[in-house]
């Protein structure tokens, strides 16, 4: 689910196994031979963000011995397996770090004794991976699986909820958010409730969740930044650009050097047309984080600009960060389409590789907007028109929806 979130995509690195790790473990130190666990990869230092990486790396390093002395200690599993999702989120390494999470479930899953909540926990975690690698048809298959085994769970109605926006299926969405929220009141709740509400042209009151989100979240803690960024991008989306840039900050006051933040940021001055901060902030952001969002800012800055040639650079580099994600197992469609049309101005291909993710989730909107955008930008208006009539069936106020019908 979108919820205005600039998109972490990019992992660079593939799955890997540290080889300390791998290698047969001394059987004196009663450690189980043979076990493997993936790698713990080292932050940013701008990532550190004072004694949580400290936590982390005592997490990682306790959860990995309690593996390999049992191997079938179940909990520290999906616990690892968590641990690997929130490093995926504060880093930007997807490729490695939820390939990792779903080794963790996987061994979980083919277990032979497993408890019924070890396989729901398991089969959540999996479902969030899945929605992660844009894999929503394979999230609700997941999710679906997962709540007749505990239906009383508010986390498995969060996963349902995303994979059912994410193909289109609006109203089953907001059915399960209203039984979410009911369950647990909370940030991850009042986002989603967001997001319905601003998909089906409710905006002021999708701020008024946002907010929420932000409230029920503890200042500084990742989800709580995420939130924050959350509502200041829905701002700059609608215009209100004083609130955006306040929030932004405030967001670097409590959490110095998030990279979203910073971006968004460079985003702002971009559209300003203040191009050499926005270029500052962008190549800020990606020396934190590998972030092809980033990379695509920075390339749409160049243009801008009038540096062609490191445009044409960038956008090589952005080609073959694609290529790697989608070799960890990403769906990148839209993103192709995307630098396909805003960089490339390749409206045929553009249109392939969103043709491409229609047929997965025609019931999409911000999928049938994607072509309805591609076809103003080819001139054919009769197509355009078609794909906007479905990117406006929620009754979506988007401000991309007004532009196109201009």
């Amino acid at each position: 689910m979108k919820l205005f979130y600039v998109q972490i995509y990019v992992g660079l690195l593939s799955l890997f196994f540290s080889s300390s790790f791998m290698s047969c473990i001394n059987k004196s130190s009663g450690l189980v031979s043979g076990t493997e666990i993936p790698a713990l990869l080292d932050r940013n230092e701008k990532l550190r963000n004072g004694k949580e990486w400290d936590d982390v790396m005592n997490a990682y390093q306790t959860l990995k011995l309690a593996i390999q002395k049992k191997s079938d200690d179940q909990e520290s599993k999906i616990r690892l397996a968590q641990l690997f999702i929130r490093e995926a989120r504060v880093t930007g390494e997807h490729g490695h770090y939820y390939n990792a999470a779903l080794t963790m479930t996987d061994r979980i899953l083919q277990s032979k004794k497993l408890s019924k909540d070890m396989q729901f926990l398991a089969m959540v975690t999996k479902a969030g991976v899945q929605l992660s690698h844009h894999d929503f048809q394979g999230a609700l298959l997941t999710g679906q699986k997962a709540v007749v085994i505990n239906p009383n769970n508010p986390q498995i109605y969060g996963v349902l909820v995303d994979a059912n926006v994410e193909l289109g299926n609006y109203a089953e969405a907001v059915k399960l958010a209203d039984i979410m929220i009911a369950m647990k009141p909370d940030l991850r709740s009042y986002a989603r409730i967001s997001y319905i509400r601003e998909i089906h042209g409710e905006v002021d009151e999708a701020f008024e969740a946002m907010k929420m989100a932000v409230e029920a979240g503890i200042p500084g803690y990742e989800d709580t930044s995420w939130a924050m960024l959350t509502l200041a991008d829905m701002y700059k989306l609608y215009g209100r650009y004083d609130e955006a840039v306040s929030l932004y900050k405030e967001i670097l006051a409590q959490r110095p050097d998030y990279p979203f933040a910073v971006a968004a940021l460079g985003s702002v001055y971009m559209e300003k047309n203040v191009l050499n901060t926005a270029e500052s902030m962008t190549k800020d952001a990606i020396s934190t984080i590998p972030e092809v969002g980033f990379y695509t800012q920075l390339a749409e800055i160049y243009k801008k600009q009038g540096k062609t040639e490191e445009a044409s650079s960038l956008i090589k580099e952005i080609f073959t960060m694609l290529a790697d994600d989608e070799k960890t197992g990403h769906n990148m469609n839209l993103e192709y389409a995307n630098v396909y049309l805003d960089l490339l101005n390749d409206t045929d291909k553009a249109l392939e590789y969103a043709q491409k993710e229609y047929q997965k989730r025609p019931n999409n909107i911000d999928v049938n907007r994607m072509i309805a955008r591609i076809y103003t930008s080819a001139k054919n208006k009769e197509m355009a028109e078609k794909y906007m009539i479905a990117a406006a069936s929620t009754h979506s106020k988007h401000p991309e929806l007004k532009a196109l019908s201009i």
